[in-house]
């Protein structure tokens, strides 16, 4: 038998990051990431009636890349360093801005084929103490598998495992359905190798692609011979709702571990799930096929020796309502867990309520947190790593035959060494 430790940490970015992300002020950027998408699907139409093009430049207008000048004119803003995103034009004209200054810029494009472009979020370089204290997080859970929410995009990902940790073999990240650089990821070390990986970004249902960002299946080889489908996940975010689309998500997600179980498979199932409880007992309705007593999946909080520590969600203040980070194994792995928790170092919160004394970081820069989630993100003293969320831990003895029998004994929930913060889970 082999012990396995696997992790999922939402990063958020690790080295370049939305300025329409900046956890300082969430609400500041909101309608910018709002307005980026509702552009972005406009101009995919193939043709742009009046009405469209009147709304595109509302919206070019909130992304601060029109302005009103003087004479009330809608013009072009020009800048080298824009606030909020960038509007690109490869090929094609878009629009036409007049000499004159008093008259107002005019979309000229008549549609898709008129013109090739899109609205890119501009990008500002995250705090480099944050992306450091980031890696000690990861280093010191020391995790044999780990799942990364929110990283930019594989060459981000390896040149922080080569740079600052140098702990893992396979790096792999998948490019996923948002353009916005949050790619979920899987990192694993010596001897766990990767066999094979299955992306669900063309997924689709009745109302259409069901992943926001992927669930991508990574089959990792374990130590013995046996393997291991991990399923590394990220939700729809909480802006504007989205509760029908994490419904969505979670259906087709609980199709994909019936299939893998069907054919013989363990899975676990681990990411940002990014939407909450209104109690310690009631799931969210939207996760109802994930939490099926009758389901192939049980959740990290339900199994034996799952250390929540004083906080039981792993977000931000980390009260029940923002538990939105989840691992769920497949029930023939249930015998075999160990443990596990949620590592809350480097986490933020929030000044007047932090998850806890020792976790909190001194002053109000949440710039410098590893993670606004538990570990997902560990604190230090010094500062705190990028994200707002814990890193979420597990301990598995995984048979090296496929046949799961029940462990002779339970061993203690592994804990990994934090400077005194508790174990938790983003």
């Amino acid at each position: 038998m082999t012990d396995v430790r696997i992790a999922s940490y939402n990063v958020e970015n690790l080295f370049a990051r939305p300025r329409a992300f900046d956890p300082t002020d969430w609400a500041a950027g909101r309608p910018a990431v709002e307005a980026h998408a509702e552009f972005n699907a406009l101009i995919a139409n193939p043709v742009y009636s009046n009405v469209e093009k009147g709304r595109m430049r509302e919206l070019l207008l909130i992304l601060d890349i029109y302005a009103v000048k003087q004479h009330g004119a809608i013009r072009r803003k020009q800048t080298s360093s824009p606030r909020w995103a960038w509007l690109r034009k490869n090929r094609g004209g878009f629009d036409r801005q007049p000499e004159d200054p008093t008259q107002s810029i005019e979309i000229t494009a008549t549609g898709r084929e008129d013109w090739i472009g899109w609205v890119e979020l501009a990008v500002e370089a995250t705090d480099e103490l944050a992306t450091r204290l980031t890696a000690r997080v990861i280093a010191d859970v020391n995790a044999h598998i780990i799942g990364v929410v929110e990283a930019e995009d594989r060459p981000s990902l390896m040149r922080f495992n080569r740079d600052l940790l140098g702990l893992y073999r396979n790096v792999m990240v998948v490019d996923c359905n948002d353009e916005r650089g949050i790619d979920v990821g899987l990192m694993t070390k010596t001897g766990f190798d990767i066999l094979d990986i299955r992306s669900h970004v063309y997924d689709e249902d009745d109302t259409g692609f069901v992943f926001s960002r992927d669930c991508a299946d990574y089959e990792v080889q374990i130590p013995g011979g046996a393997t291991l489908h991990v399923l590394v996940n990220h939700f729809k975010s909480q802006s504007g709702g989205g509760g029908p689309k994490r419904a969505r998500q979670a259906a087709r997600l609980r199709q994909i571990v019936d299939e893998l179980v069907a054919a013989g498979e363990r899975a676990v199932v681990i990411g940002d799930f990014n939407e909450g409880q209104t109690d310690e007992h009631t799931p969210a309705a939207n996760f109802a096929p994930l939490f099926d007593t009758q389901g192939p999946l049980v959740a990290c909080y339900d199994l034996p020796g799952f250390n929540t520590g004083p906080r039981l969600g792993t977000f931000d203040s980390c009260g029940i309502g923002d538990r939105l980070d989840y691992i769920f194994v497949s029930r023939d792995l249930v015998p075999a867990v160990k443990g596990g928790g949620l590592v809350r170092d480097g986490l933020w919160g929030q000044p007047q309520d932090p998850p806890n004394r020792m976790e909190h970081v001194p002053g109000d820069d949440k710039r410098k947190s590893a993670s606004l989630r538990p570990r997902r993100r560990i604190r230090r003293p010094s500062g705190v790593a990028r994200s707002c969320c814990p890193l979420t831990e597990l301990g598995v003895t995984v048979p090296a035959v496929r046949a799961l029998e029940p462990c002779a004994t339970a061993s203690p929930a592994p804990q990994p060494v934090t400077n005194g913060a508790v174990a938790h889970d983003r």
